[in-house]
């Protein structure tokens, strides 16, 4: 049977000034987790969702990203002139295929919508993900592919997390109609509510499967919260016209684009490494933690 979601938008066009002067000439998506960059990441999340086409929403100084998904061959044959054909054959394996990987620039920030609006032309008339790379899971079941498993085909999903308290006001917040456990029915979408005014305390976090319909929204480039073309203003009109859910992720989220967040991801995905873990632990155990 053929993948219902085969086609996924990066929106990669950031500036990433929180990770000045590091951001300075280096995308923020290409900061390494250990040693691969957080769009690795996501993209390796979408392939193994069954992603088929990869569509990234760049901007200006992004180029490293697409060097990064595009074959090396002064280092493929330096590797191999040194006896390293397997690290070459490693680094060749995961690069999309010719013909599957699109690049289209969003000139201006506007907003996430905005983005995603971009990539309208590569899409289609059928359902797409949307991967923001800030956001990254462990998980024994990838994020994406646990959306897919549970997308009907119709409509719109969102990965969902609990958060409580103020910080609740820093996400998209799903309006509930049903709650059915680890998927609840949405009725629409709040952007950065207050805590008094969040409709749940189920959040928004990185991950959309969405179908063409939501160009219909974008097209009228109505903005939102922070003067911004919100996509999640577009996902809240379209939980109105189309079937729409949320679900509960069963993995742990990293926030990666705070430092706070990019560091515990650094440490998390480290100690997952057989060749890492005992000399992390043995390091973090010398600290002096405080209380």
């Amino acid at each position: 049977m053929a993948a219902l979601v085969r086609k996924a938008v990066f929106p990669v066009g950031g500036l990433g000034t929180r990770f000045l002067p590091a951001t300075k000439a280096l995308p923020k998506e290409m900061l390494p987790i250990v040693d691969k960059p957080l769009i690795h990441y996501a993209v390796d999340e979408a392939r193994a969702a069954g992603i088929e086409e990869f569509i990234f929403v760049t901007g200006k100084g992004k180029s490293a990203i697409e060097d990064h998904f595009d074959h090396a061959s002064d280092l493929d044959a330096m590797l191999r002139s040194r006896g390293k054909a397997e690290a070459a054959d490693e680094l060749n394996s995961w690069v999309p295929a010719p013909g599957k990987v699109a690049y289209t620039r969003q000139q201006e920030p506007l907003g996430l919508g905005h983005a995603v609006w971009c990539a309208r032309h590569f899409i289609g008339d059928e359902p797409f993900a949307v991967l923001l790379p800030d956001d990254i899971f462990l998980a024994d079941v990838p994020c994406l592919k646990q959306m897919v498993d549970a997308y009907s085909g119709r409509g719109g999903m969102v990965a969902a997390e609990t958060i409580t308290g103020p910080d609740i006001s820093n996400y998209g917040v799903l309006d509930v109609a049903k709650d059915q456990g680890s998927v609840v029915s949405v009725r629409g979408l709040v952007e950065k509510p207050s805590p008094a005014d969040a409709p749940s305390d189920l959040a928004v976090v990185g991950r959309y499967i969405m179908t063409p319909k939501v160009f219909e929204y974008l097209d009228r480039k109505e903005t939102g919260a922070g003067g911004e073309i919100q996509l999640t203003d577009a996902l809240s009109w379209l939980a109105v016209e189309e079937e729409f859910a949320g679900i509960r992720i069963d993995g742990e989220r990293f926030d990666c684009g705070t430092q706070a967040g990019y560091l515990r991801a650094n440490v998390a995905f480290a100690l997952q490494r057989d060749d890492l873990r005992d000399g992390l632990k043995s390091y973090i155990r010398t600290l002096d933690l405080g209380a």
